[in-house]
């Protein structure tokens, strides 16, 4: 008899899933529009910048609405090194890169939309709408832009930090506390941020220490409400993070002393990962995100934004809503305008 290799229940599943997703593609994934430099129109109704969750979600809106769109992304989401993704329905649990690319070849199904692999480094205000203009050298039109290019996260001056950075150093207990549950966690958070995380995570683990990185901001009231729940405060100031893989092990101090733990949480300062927004004169907010109206509109008439780069809500299944309410209002724009010609 062959022995019959053992399979989990989730491999099954996913192995399944695959299978049946092939088998129910209209046509083959070579068909899949990319965009084609020597053929393709390079004038668009809308030119999407950002091709993550958000920009593949407005691009499917718009693209069921049959406009012709062009999506230009440079391939850098600021997930790339998170391993997975959770808290979002019929994905949890999936890596990012899976979703985004099962993402991309649903949207390029819909053959008004076009897929460049490239940054777009420029922007210019025309008489018929919006000049983009890409790192290679491309220069596309269009008479609305969408911006879906979420933030960029600074990295600490920590040794590993990076290398750690959404993987045990994460920043959402939402999309990855249950993963870390129960076990010896840090937060790497001064000031009000500290005691707000002190807070929250105290839900998802009760071995909690807070790591101001140096003198402490915290009021003593505060402090004291922190103390009562049995939650240390070190002021010790970090040099660096021991790990392995990007797994943290222990916190090492600048005077050599360390800390074991399992985990980390961690809010670094962002800025926006895209420029042109602010050079068309979109304007930001306190916090430094694009400023946006309840349709997604910025302060830029024909300018639209969507996703991590217009609210502080930072997760997969909040960028798709956005995304798609994005195209949907963009449309409704558009049809209005197109009627009145």
């Amino acid at each position: 008899m062959t022995e019959t290799k053992k399979i989990s229940r989730r491999e099954l599943v996913k192995q399944g899933g695959l299978a049946l997703s092939v088998l129910a593609l209209p046509f083959p994934l070579t068909a899949f529009s990319n965009f084609n430099d020597m053929t393709d129109n390079k004038n668009f109704d809308v030119i999407i910048v950002g091709g993550s969750y958000a920009g593949l979600s407005a691009a499917m809106a718009l693209g069921r609405a049959l406009r012709n769109v062009l999506i230009i992304d440079s391939g850098l989401p600021c997930n790339r090194q998170t391993p997975h993704s959770h808290n979002f329905i019929t994905q949890d649990g999936e890596k990012p890169s899976v979703i985004a690319e099962k993402a991309k070849k649903e949207v390029l199904k819909y053959d008004t939309v076009k897929f460049l692999t490239d940054l777009a480094v420029s922007g210019t205000k025309t008489d018929k709408g919006f000049e983009i203009v890409t790192q290679s050298g491309k220069l596309f039109s269009a008479k609305k832009l969408i911006f879906a290019t979420g933030l960029k996260d600074k990295m600490l001056k920590i040794d590993g930090f990076s290398e750690c950075w959404g993987i045990t150093v994460i920043h959402c207990p939402y999309c990855h506390g249950y993963e870390v549950k129960h076990q010896k966690t840090g937060i790497l958070a001064n000031g009000y941020a500290a005691f707000h995380l002190a807070r929250l995570i105290r839900n998802w683990t009760k071995d909690l220490t807070v790591f101001t990185n140096g003198k402490s901001e915290l009021t003593q009231e505060q402090s004291d409400e922190i103390k009562r729940h049995n939650i240390s405060i070190v002021e010790k100031e970090i040099s660096s993070l021991k790990h392995k893989n990007g797994v943290v092990e222990e916190i090492i101090f600048s005077d050599n002393s360390t800390f074991e733990l399992e985990a980390i949480y961690s809010r670094p300062p962002f800025e926006q990962h895209c420029k042109i927004p602010e050079l068309l004169g979109c304007e930001l907010t306190e916090q430094g995100l694009i400023k946006v109206d309840a349709f997604q509109k910025t302060t830029v008439d024909n300018i639209f934004a969507c996703g991590d780069s217009t609210n502080p809500v930072r997760a997969v299944s909040y960028a798709v809503s956005t995304g798609n309410n994005t195209g949907v209002f963009l449309n409704n724009a558009m049809t209005e305008e197109d009627f009145l010609e």
